[in-house]
């Protein structure tokens, strides 16, 4: 579980896929004080599991699927990761509940400033924007933010300096791909919400047929 506040900016340094085994060698500074191995760190928001590490590094396993689902694929070394500590339950909530389990990788489709925010019109499936409300929530590589308008399959959000400034999102440009994740409780009320109507309209059918009778 995170929140998607990102701690760190991490560099790519390795990565490896083969059929036996595929990884990602992150260099990082500030997350690797107290992590060990086992831990899970959300990297563009993807969970990933720490096999390896030491005080300049850390190397997490990344299954085939991974790769395939997420942006963590088009990565190169040299490039920068969003990076995050799994929640402990002590911590502040800053952001909102984030699982780190990517539903979809979204394009940037248009960015620009408006004052001193920036403004990203991002592309998604309608399975993703079905989940989202304005002023609702959404984690884009990893960083929580504020849903500002929603459209047919498109989205906007904007940024603070700040936020630009210790993310990726300050140097994505139009057309770079960024993981998507829709907030888990629009997911479970969306959930409920198709389960009680389908109940609904199969007790209807019963009825209609002198089942209920």
């Amino acid at each position: 579980m995170f929140t998607g506040i990102i701690e760190e900016l991490g560099e790519v340094k390795a990565i490896t896929t083969s059929s036996v085994k595929s990884n990602i060698k992150i260099a990082a500074s500030e997350i690797t004080g107290d992590l060990k191995i086992g831990d899970s760190v959300a990297v563009n928001g993807a969970c990933l599991t720490v096999s390896n590490l030491n005080e300049r590094s850390f190397i997490a396993d990344v299954m085939p699927q991974t790769f395939e689902k997420t942006n963590l694929g088009y990565l190169k070394t040299g490039e920068r990761v969003n990076l995050e500590r799994a929640l402990r339950v002590s911590d502040r909530m800053g952001g909102h509940f984030v699982l780190g389990h990517v539903d979809q990788v979204g394009i940037v489709m248009e960015k620009k400033k408006s004052g001193n925010s920036l403004i990203f019109k991002i592309s998604a499936p309608n399975d993703i924007v079905d989940y989202l409300v304005p002023r609702g929530s959404i984690a884009v590589d990893g960083v929580s933010l504020t849903v500002a308008e929603t459209l047919d399959n498109y989205f906007f959000v904007s940024i603070i300096p700040h936020t630009a400034e210790v993310t990726t999102l300050g140097i994505r440009e139009k057309g770079g791909k960024v993981n998507l994740e829709a907030d888990i409780i629009g997911k479970y009320v969306k959930n409920l919400t198709e389960l009680k109507e389908h109940k609904n309209s199969t007790l209807d059918l019963l009825n209609k047929y002198g089942y209920l009778e």
